[in-house]
This record gives structure tokens, sequence and C-alpha cells, in this order.
């Protein structure tokens, strides 16, 4: 059924609307990401915000990937309930998120937690807790590439700030965190983009490593650069889309082969006139922060068009030929799936045979857990 490959067992569906993985799939991208960096998984740290899913991370863990990236607290604990040995919190901790951070590191600590900061307030107080609560906290220097969303420029004198906090008791400064999600176009317009930039930042880390006489860490990009940064030495990658990838990456990440392995899957509720159909996917079960065209894209049928969209509907007209009747399933794949996931308390996990076989918490998509 690969022409196919979304449709599901009816006797095994439940009600919808529901976020289907396809677990095949899933294997399928994990394994195509490490081929990518020619099977050392040493370099690959990938962002576990696309699935907050403890399964995922337990797969990650059998394909030896043990170092993972994360945006919030309850993404770090979800890692540290599953064991997973390396957890970045790639998301500058303060007020209180530094208590909470330590709180986890106190709960887990034979796990190894680093986190970022962007300047030396933050790097005073989170050496001042590390002080307090008897901890040597792992610090990476969060450098802004361009992005301008978080870090400091990667134009300026970003490492005279990095000599001070190095300087700060119970800090072990490891090195630097990169995101560069603006970029984007083409694989060559990436990729120079992204190696003019890091070029300049790696020529101040040789200087500054030369001053300490030891080697720093680099953890960079996302989905978007991941084919630069596989390929540059002392680097541990971030992308994070790859395990479900979506309609966004598929068409502007076209070198990419990922493929698509989360589907919604909805149902026909109404046919208000002769030429729409209404389905139970409104904006509550998939990510609308994009205009109405970029919001899924109908697997079933490539003439049926999203026209209009709420909170439990959404319209689509249809300008082809087939005929639909109410009950009739639609398969849709999400524009962004990273915040679709996280509209889904379980999904449903799907095999070989199109039979849903299990259903998982997506128990990251929570803003806490227990801490």
């Amino acid at each position: 059924m690969e022409n196919n490959w979304w449709e599901i067992n009816p006797e095994t569906r439940i009600d919808t609307p529901f976020l289907a993985l396809y677990i095949d799939r899933i294997r399928y991208n994990i394994e195509h990401l490490i081929e990518s960096v020619n099977g050392n998984t040493q370099k690959l740290r990938p962002h576990i915000k696309t699935h907050k899913l403890g399964e995922i991370l337990d797969l990650f863990k059998k394909y030896q990937i043990n170092k993972v990236k994360c945006a919030t607290i309850a993404e770090a604990e979800l890692c540290a309930i599953h064991n997973v040995p390396n957890i970045l919190l790639a998301y500058q901790p303060t007020g209180l998120k530094q208590k909470r951070w330590i709180t986890l590191l106190h709960k887990y600590p034979r796990l190894n937690f680093s986190t970022i900061v962007d300047n030396i307030d933050t790097a005073n107080e989170l050496s001042e807790l590390g002080k307090s609560y008897n901890l040597k906290l792992n610090i990476y220097l969060d450098i802004n590439a361009g992005m301008d969303r978080t870090g400091v420029n990667f134009k300026s004198n970003w490492s005279d700030l990095a000599s001070a906090i190095i300087q700060l008791p119970n800090i072990n400064f490891l090195g630097l965190h990169i995101y560069d999600g603006h970029l984007k176009g083409t694989i060559e317009q990436r990729t120079k983009e992204a190696s003019d930039s890091f070029t300049q930042i790696t020529d101040k880390l040789s200087t500054l490593e030369q001053k300490l006489d030891y080697k720093l860490k680099i953890v960079a990009g996302g989905s978007n650069t991941f084919p630069f940064y596989a390929t540059q030495e002392n680097v541990e990658s971030s992308p994070g889309t790859f395990v479900f990838w979506d309609i966004n990456y598929q068409t502007n990440l076209p070198e990419q082969s990922f493929k698509p392995a989360a589907v919604l899957v909805g149902t026909i509720i109404s046919k208000p006139t002769e030429n729409t159909l209404c389905i139970d996917i409104g904006y509550k079960s998939v990510a609308s922060e994009n205009p109405i065209d970029k919001r899924l894209t109908i697997l079933n049928d490539d003439k049926l068009i999203p026209i209009s969209h709420s909170e439990e509907h959404l319209v689509l007209e249809n300008k082809g030929n087939k005929q639909y009747k109410l009950g009739d399933t639609i398969y849709a794949i999400p524009y962004h799936i990273c915040p679709t996931c996280a509209l889904h308390e379980t999904v449903q996990v799907v095999n070989s045979q199109q039979d849903i076989y299990n259903q998982w918490t997506v128990l990251a998509r929570n803003k806490k857990i227990s801490i």
C-alpha cells in the first residue's frame, strides 16, 4: 500500500480527529539521519520539540543517539524520565525556570544536563545557584547568527563574554550553541550563509581555545542547515522535524529525503454546499499560525482545497470530480508538524500492516510534568 501508505484499516481506526504516526517511516527517517553523518551518532543531538514523546526517545537510544536538545523544563524532564544520558536545555533559564532547572538536576544526578546563556547577569545567577546547591552547571554560550531571537551577536566580541563566564565559580563552560532558523532559500543559499557566519564564529572560537588550552564544543543548526553542519568537524547537529517531516520542509528542503510519518485523520461531517465539504480538523487539531493555504495538505485528493478554518471545522472546496459522502475519512499532512503534535494528548501508532497497534501519550506537550 505504498501508494496509499497513509490509509489505516477501518477496523482499527478510532474516532477523529487524531494524529497517526507510521512507525516504519519513523525508523526510516532516523536511519536516514544517521546515514547523513556517515554513521557517527556522536554528531547528532536531535531536538525533541517536534515529537515530545518518550517512546521516540527510547527509539533514539536503540539507534545509539544518546544526546538530545529541548526547549522546555517539561521536555527536559521527559528526557530524564527516559534516562537519556545527555540533555541540553536550549532555552536560557530565567526567573522561576532557574529553580525548576536546579530541582531537575537534583532529581536526576546521574544524567548530564546543560543549558545556554547569552549574558553575564544570567550566568552570574546560575553561578550563585550552583554555589548554593553545590552543583557544577554545564553552560553553552548562545550565539545569535542573524535570527535576532536570542543570543549574543556573532559579530560582537562575544569571546570576551565567554571568558568572563569561564571565570565564574560552579560553572563548567562547554562551548557554543548556534541556531540559524532564519536561513531560507535553496540548499546553496542556506549553505553559503551558514558557512559565512560559521567561519567567523569558529575563527574567534579557535583564538579562545588557544587561550584556554582545551577544545570547546559546538551545538548548531536545525533542519534547514543540517546538511551543512553534518559535514563540519566538532559539531553536534540539532534537527528535530526529520522524525516526522511535514509539508513545509518537504517543499522547502527538497534535498533532504525524509518521509512524512505523521498524518492527521479526519471525517467529513457536513456538505454545506454543492462543492464544499466540512471536516473535523479544526485549528485545535492542526497548527494554524500560517495562512490557510499553509496549514495542511489533503492526501486523499489534491483537488480538496482548504477555504475556511475554525476551532472544530475545516471547510474544503472540491475542485475535482470525485464525490464524497458524510462519514468519509480524510487524511492530511500538516504544514508544520511541531506545534500540531503539541495539540494532541495522544497519538495513534500505525504498523506496516496499516493497523493502529498502539497509542502514545504526548507527555511533554504539558507545561509541567512534575517539576
